[in-house]
């Protein structure tokens, strides 16, 4: 059985709780622990859900947040199976398969 994953970003969440509330506020903050990132890239990480992450950004919020990467990232897992009809078996192929496929196209000469 598969499992589908995820997760959800709470990085404004956090901020909000230890007083911080817009993104300009955060970037003197990671300055001084040597990550430089422009207003617009620290704007991002915090009103978006990043898919990449460096552990010095994380590890540096963490420390300004005064939080664990537990506290910023939630993770969520849950069963993705397999569809099946209201028998319990897996639903059969379409029946006459062939009647669902394209004909090739014939090319006639020009006249």
């Amino acid at each position: 059985m598969k499992r589908k994953v995820g997760y959800t970003w709470q990085l404004r969440e956090v901020m909000a709780q230890h007083q911080i509330f817009t993104a300009t506020e955060l970037v003197p903050l990671l300055r001084e622990r040597g990550i430089d990132l422009s207003a617009s890239q620290v704007h991002r990480l915090v009103s978006g859900t990043p898919e990449r992450l460096s552990l010095q950004v994380m590890a540096a919020l963490c420390d300004i947040l005064s939080c664990t990467p537990a506290d910023l990232v939630a993770t969520t897992a849950e069963n993705a199976g397999v569809r099946k009809t209201a028998t319990g078996e897996l639903p059969a192929p379409p029946a006459n398969v062939a009647k669902l496929r394209p004909r090739a196209a014939r090319i006639l000469p020009d006249a």
